[in-house]
């Protein structure tokens, strides 16, 4: 079984952050070692890990970098850029917003990059005006949904989006607003650092239930929440997501990109692969094209090796995206 040939699977350099910290290599060549070693030939890189400079870092070092991941077959996919919301502690006007966003931009068209990836609605009112700008350059600005940004939650960040009716500004759709079921590594996390027994239990088995989602607010609003896990214990009201892929029938169309993010390799119970599935028949249904992207989030808590953990989970993603896609139902069913 095949995805189709308007899919590409890639991987993201985020996923090497610790061997970044680790500074023995720099990470242009950390992210160039996606490629090497075959893992992916298309590369997501986050512009802020890339070079020094930033948000301006030197047209050359950009440049430098397309030409050497050409040499070894691959390419950037799309650049992760941000706004500066503050300078010190003064808010940004909007010109000025888009004078710290520009050379973000035209540093991952240097990079040879088809697009760049902002949190969704944070372009705001910039987002109209820079339309052109993405036109001169060749970009796509991808505005990324994850976790609880559901079009229920976000509806005007989404209408935006559709408003705009522009190839240059489209949706990423980050797959942790679909998780069935917690990390098995992230609850186990949780019970160490103290996390009170009956809640994780609650997190383990009833995840989907709203009322779990009060009980983890209880908890946060009375002070429980132990100092060493306290950051850990955000990711379940910021990074972790309990919508399913029905709740996102209306915006599928807008969709441009998708992260596979994923945490941990446990998928004993398919709580990886069934939301890579239900994906994967969506995008096939909408005609979908672009970069599904594997995206570690779990080396907060984990110690794995990177790139046996990207090369194993795209692996995983493969089957499991193929595995919905019409073509592969009618292939099953000429072998039976």
């Amino acid at each position: 079984m095949t995805l189709p040939d308007t899919w590409t699977l890639s991987a993201s350099a985020f996923n090497l952050t610790p061997e970044v910290i680790r500074a023995e290599r720099t990470a242009p060549d950390l992210a160039l070692t996606l490629v090497e070693r075959g893992i992916a030939s298309a590369v997501e890189i986050e512009l802020g890990q890339m070079w020094r400079g930033f948000p301006a870092p030197p047209t050359h070092d950009a440049e430098a970098f397309r030409d050497r991941l050409a040499a070894a077959g691959g390419r950037v996919s799309i650049v992760g850029v941000s706004i500066d919301e503050f300078d010190r502690a003064r808010r940004r006007t909007d010109a000025e917003r888009r004078a710290f966003l520009e050379p973000q931009l035209r540093a991952a068209a240097a990079a040879g990059a088809a697009g760049v990836r902002l949190p969704i609605g944070q372009a705001g009112a910039l987002l109209d005006d820079l339309v052109p700008l993405l036109e001169e350059l060749d970009l796509v600005l991808f505005e990324e949904a994850q976790g609880h940004e559901t079009p229920a939650l976000r509806p005007d960040a989404y209408a935006r989006i559709a408003a705009l009716d522009t190839p240059h500004v489209r949706l990423l759709l980050d797959i942790s607003m679909l998780m069935p079921a917690l990390p098995v590594t992230y609850l186990e996390r949780l019970e160490r650092g103290g996390i009170p027994t009956d809640l994780v239990r609650r997190l383990r088995e009833e995840w989907r239930d709203p009322a779990t989602h009060g009980a983890v607010l209880d908890l946060l609003h009375s002070g429980g929440v132990p100092g060493p896990v306290h950051t850990l214990y955000m990711n379940l009201l910021v990074r972790f997501g309990r919508a399913q892929v029905a709740d996102l029938a209306s915006v599928l169309p807008l969709l441009g990109a998708v992260h596979l993010k994923f945490w941990d390799l446990d998928d004993a119970d398919h709580r990886l692969s069934d939301p890579l599935r239900d994906v994967g028949a969506a995008l096939a249904a909408t005609g979908f094209t672009g970069t599904l992207c594997s995206e570690w989030g779990g080396q907060e808590w984990l110690d794995d090796d990177p790139w046996e953990m990207t090369s194993r989970h795209l692996s995983l993603a493969a089957g499991a995206l193929s595995d919905r896609h019409p073509s592969a139902s009618l292939q099953r069913a000429s072998t039976q």
